[in-house]
């Protein structure tokens, strides 16, 4: 056998004896399950395409539920948290080939100060993480960088990855994709690019 076939075995063999993290065992264990969850909140859902959403949103705008907000994610609502206060929760879909795949959301809470540590972001975290468990479901588990400097709770049922981490000392992010359509280090080069 040629050198080159060996070297090819090693680095197959090396690779595969790679420890997978914990994050990567449960992002391939619910891709392989073919469950397919479509449901984000509001009756909004992936796979719909612009104008359903728009009206879905209007319909929801009618109602009082859903204003304008004064925020780069432009649709303003306030949900229930679990703690019972107040909070903005700004969003706005991405879209491929018209079909909505990817939903950031940023929430503050309103009555935000600095010095205020009932209204920190570690507990709008917890409120945060909460309010994703009431919609979607207990399973959130911890992700770090391999720096261990960002850490972010993570839940992937099937298709659907929804990360959440603090954004800023008052705002906590919210990702929620379609792993059919993108894969999240995608996402991250997407927003690095940008």
């Amino acid at each position: 056998m040629p050198k080159i076939q060996y070297f090819i075995i090693f680095l197959c063999v090396a690779l595969a004896c790679q420890p997978q993290t914990e994050y990567d065992k449960v992002k391939e264990t619910e891709l392989a399950s073919g469950k397919v969850f479509e449901d984000l909140f509001l009756d909004i859902q992936f796979g719909m395409d612009r104008k359903t959403f728009y009206g879905t949103c209007w319909e929801h705008n009618k109602n009082g539920i859903l204003t304008n907000g004064a925020h780069y994610l432009q649709i303003l609502y306030h949900p229930e948290l679990p703690s019972g206060k107040k909070v903005n929760m700004h969003f706005y879909p991405k879209f491929e080939e018209n079909k909505l795949y990817y939903m950031p959301i940023e929430l503050t809470y309103t009555d935000w100060f600095p010095t205020n540590d009932a209204y920190s972001n570690d507990k709008l975290m917890e409120d945060t993480v909460g309010l994703l468990e009431n919609w979607f479901g207990t399973g959130f588990f911890p992700v770090s960088n391999k720096a261990k400097t960002v850490t972010a709770q993570v839940k992937i049922d099937g298709n659907r990855h929804v990360r959440v981490f603090k954004k800023d000392i008052k705002t906590v992010r919210v990702e929620i994709l379609d792993l059919r359509i993108k894969d999240l280090k995608d996402m991250i080069e997407q927003n690095d690019e940008a």
